[in-house]
């Protein structure tokens, strides 16, 4: 980025960035949140079922199996979950990333450093709101992957979100029971969004500096891109956890299961 684009953009201390600046980072996160449960969740259970068991030769015929064996709806089995949860997870994403950064930013300026954060601070910041968000998004995710394997009807094990937040707890308590797979969420969530937002700032800046030209003037579809392409290097980055994670959340309970 040019002096004068960084002049105009500003760092986050610079622009105040107090209770106000959180809030609008919440509220944002949210809506994001929302958005991106409904457009993912037919995908997500895809993903969930080819991880959890080998009767599906691929994502094709998952699908095609899930639509002619469980109905259109079973897509968004599970959903409710992560629906009322996701502007929660979300929200403290991003304001535990913007409030790392505001923290990074003082400290660099309290030590005569450029205020702009490095990429390893960057990263660092996405971990931080990564490993944040991951007390929520532990037993969240926990549910909503039983909701999604647990056999199609009468033989299926949970009436619904509540019932199955009851039983898990039932089996071994809330932390060994609910929260089971959380050491893996940790260190799932801390690589996910620290690189998430290491590549997306990456791509930003770049943008900037190669053209000349403030953060604030680009355009929003090539934010969505670039946001995108972000989301390709959490994956690359953090799927085998997320397998992992998919594995020990979707076993039985028990000596034999472990």
């Amino acid at each position: 980025m040019t002096e004068a684009a960084a002049a105009a953009e500003g760092t986050e201390v610079e622009r105040g960035g107090g209770a106000k600046e959180t809030f609008k980072d919440l509220f944002a996160g949210a809506a994001g949140g929302v958005a991106q449960v409904l457009i993912g969740q037919p995908f997500d259970i895809i993903k969930v079922r080819l991880q959890t068991t080998t009767r599906y030769a691929g994502a094709v015929d998952a699908a095609t199996k899930i639509f002619k064996d469980e109905g259109p709806l079973a897509f968004y089995k599970g959903t409710l979950t992560p629906l009322v949860g996701i502007g929660a997870c979300v929200s403290v994403q991003f304001g535990g990333f913007h409030y790392a950064r505001r923290q990074f930013e003082a400290r660099n300026t309290l030590h005569n450093r450029p205020a702009p954060l490095s990429y390893a601070q960057l990263y660092a910041s996405g971990a931080f709101a990564g490993l944040a968000n991951s007390v929520l998004s532990g037993p969240i995710e926990h549910v909503r992957i039983r909701l999604q394997t647990q056999p199609h009807g009468a033989g299926r094990l949970y009436s619904g979100p509540l019932d199955c937040v009851r039983k898990l707890g039932a089996h071994e308590g809330i932390m060994r029971g609910l929260f089971r797979g959380q050491a893996v969420t940790l260190l799932r969530e801390a690589q996910a969004y620290g690189c998430w937002f290491l590549t997306f700032e990456y791509l930003m800046n770049r943008h900037a500096r190669v053209n000349s030209t403030p953060r604030s003037s680009i355009s929003a579809p090539l934010i969505a891109l670039y946001g995108g392409i972000a989301g390709e290097a959490l994956w690359l980055a953090s799927y085998p956890f997320d397998v992992v994670k998919s594995k020990m959340q979707s076993d039985g309970f028990g000596k034999e299961m472990r």
